[in-house]
């Protein structure tokens, strides 16, 4: 669905764009798929890019983050969300200045102007496993939230079938079938991901929703005396607790992972040179959204706080109306999760079809295989969150390498490698810092996921 906005001249930014694409050195035809139709298109706005980057960056991860100030204490659990907001920027960073000195126009193209066409599919293998990760997990996070799950052994009802009692309208095959038909199969058919600008700030909205809901409901309980003031820094008691601390690491260093869709947003920008402002922006929406829900989730909850926060409000809040509030925050999560479906699923596409067929021709002209491409990968994604029950536990591996890989270990490497000697010593520091930090979040992350498994799993003796 490619929006036609037929003008004879074109704005110099735009043009100056596509000539760089069109002479861009090492990249295969199909690195510009995302360029193609610029003749009859504008270029998207500022305010959509930071729209479509912030819902990026906003999944389903900040159900999370309350959790980490449980375990780092408040001040130190902001203070690392600022720093990761820091971090994070500075990759991104790296990656525009290397996309403007090698005229790379994807997140592949860049890693292969700097190791070559091994190091590009491994990016765009990498994107994949991630990408598809996150949205099998989005899709089961939706049937958990409207259906209900039965996966800790206990019951647990949804939004659905809390309401409207056990029905087949309300079993978690048809509501997923249902939202994949009905939601995701016209979002992902846009061509453009600047098509998305309108759901992407409605989904932004539903976040910020969740955010006031729980700053409403925790107003409410301090005016009743109901809640304490929440602890400032980490309980350390032993050597335990220490390293507790660091389960907090992978959650804080994936929060704000966007980075294989900034060729895709750089590349529609109406200005591209305004594209650090877009970055800045949605860190810094995205920041203030993160801490208030954080602060505000640990305040709420205090020491009770859940890993993921949606699950406290699956309990009675004390308060007139919860059961109604409980329902509105699930509900609203779980649209902000379809929302951000077509914004990650975008890359997706892209990645597996430059994977898939190098030296065709751009995916949007070809419009028979841009719908058997989208048909197959949502096709697989409802199988995958239905039909294979030990895929969440494979993802938990899987997803932790590929977030931090795609989000520092690939633009640090790059800036150590440094082929148009555009890196400054303070730069191949952080890279340094970058990596360490992401392999360290990493083994974190597999370790804490290989003994909830295990422990799982182990057989109990009577």
């Amino acid at each position: 669905m490619i929006i036609g906005n037929q003008k004879t001249e074109k704005k110099r930014s735009r043009k100056s764009k596509a000539g760089i694409d069109e002479n861009a050195p090492l990249l295969p035809k199909t690195d510009k798929d995302v360029e193609v139709g610029f003749d009859d298109f504008n270029g998207a706005s500022f305010s959509g890019a930071v729209l479509n980057l912030s819902t990026t960056i906003i999944g389903a991860g900040i159900m999370a983050l309350p959790a980490t100030l449980r375990e780092l204490g408040l001040v130190p659990g902001i203070l690392a969300i600022i720093f990761m907001v820091f971090l994070t920027e500075k990759s991104v960073e790296f990656m525009v200045r290397f996309t403007r000195a090698g005229k790379s126009v994807s997140y592949g193209g860049l890693i292969g102007d700097s190791f070559g066409n091994f190091g590009k599919s491994l990016a765009q293998m990498t994107i994949i496993v991630n990408n598809i990760g996150v949205l099998i997990v989005y899709v089961i996070i939706l049937g958990d939230v409207l259906s209900g799950t039965s996966s800790s052994g206990d019951h647990h009802k949804g939004v659905l079938e809390g309401r409207f009692g056990v029905h087949w309208w309300t079993g978690r095959t048809f509501v997923v079938l249902f939202t994949t038909l009905a939601i995701f199969a016209p979002l992902v058919s846009f061509k453009r991901i600047d098509s998305l600008r309108f759901t992407s700030a409605l989904s932004v909205a539903l976040a910020v929703l969740f955010l006031v809901i729980a700053m409403g409901i925790s107003i409410v309980k301090i005016i009743k005396g109901g809640l304490g003031m929440p602890r400032l820094f980490p309980v350390i008691t032993d050597f335990m607790s220490v390293v507790k601390l660091f389960t907090a690491a992978p959650v804080l260093v994936c929060a704000y992972i966007c980075h294989y869709n900034v060729h895709n947003i750089d590349n529609e920008l109406e200005d591209s040179s305004q594209m650090r402002g877009v970055v800045r922006s949605s860190l810094l929406l995205c920041s203030s959204v993160y801490i208030m829900t954080s602060f505000f989730g640990f305040l709420l909850f205090g020491e009770g706080t859940l890993d993921d926060v949606l699950a406290n409000f699956d309990t009675d809040l004390g308060i007139p109306c919860g059961s109604l509030l409980n329902d509105l925050v699930r509900l609203s999560y779980a649209a902000h999760l379809m929302l951000v479906f077509p914004v990650v699923f975008f890359p997706l596409r892209i990645n597996v079809d430059g994977l898939l067929f190098p030296s065709s021709r751009p995916l949007v002209l070809d419009n028979f295989r841009f719908a058997s491409m989208t048909t197959g990968l949502i096709t697989l994604i409802f199988l995958g969150a239905n039909f294979i029950p030990s895929i969440w536990d494979a993802f938990q591996f899987t997803g932790a390498t590929a977030s931090v890989s795609v989000g520092f270990i690939f633009p640090a490497a790059i800036t150590l490698r440094d082929k148009y000697n555009i890196a400054t010593k303070t730069d191949k520091i952080l890279s340094v810092l970058m990596i360490a930090l992401a392999v360290f979040s990493n083994i974190v992350a597999i370790y804490s996921d290989a003994y909830t498994l295990m422990k799982k799993n182990k057989p109990e003796f009577a």
